[in-house]
């Protein structure tokens, strides 16, 4: 229903500034898989289809971490590591912290 009554024309303004956030979000993404995910999960295949994975989580959610690692292993070669790790980090481990990082800042005098 809120979607129905959305008016899509009154947001045409802001285009230019979401393209922008997009933009850095996205060369921020990959410059952090390249220099620390890669090189800290030990610059292999494996690390290679983790840091797509962690850049489709970075830019979205799961599901597009494990679209994005599917495509590169489709390609080329599997990677069991970083489809045993991707999900469960994004799935459950991510909930977690998630959790903890809410009830922290609702604890915070001056945000009440």
């Amino acid at each position: 229903m809120a979607l129905l009554s959305l008016k899509l024309w009154e947001l045409t303004d802001l285009a230019g500034p979401v393209l922008i956030i997009l933009l850095v979000q996205t060369v921020v993404m990959v410059l952090y898989a390249y220099f620390v995910t890669f090189r800290i999960m030990g610059k292999d295949y494996d690390a290679a289809v983790l840091a797509a994975g962690h850049c489709g989580f970075g830019m979205g959610a799961t599901p597009t971490a494990i679209a994005n690692m599917q495509a590169i292993t489709d390609r080329y070669l599997p990677s069991h590591k970083a489809f045993l790790i991707v999900p469960m980090v994004g799935a459950f481990f991510v909930d977690i912290v998630n959790a903890a990082v809410l009830q922290i800042f609702t604890q915070l005098p001056f945000l009440q």
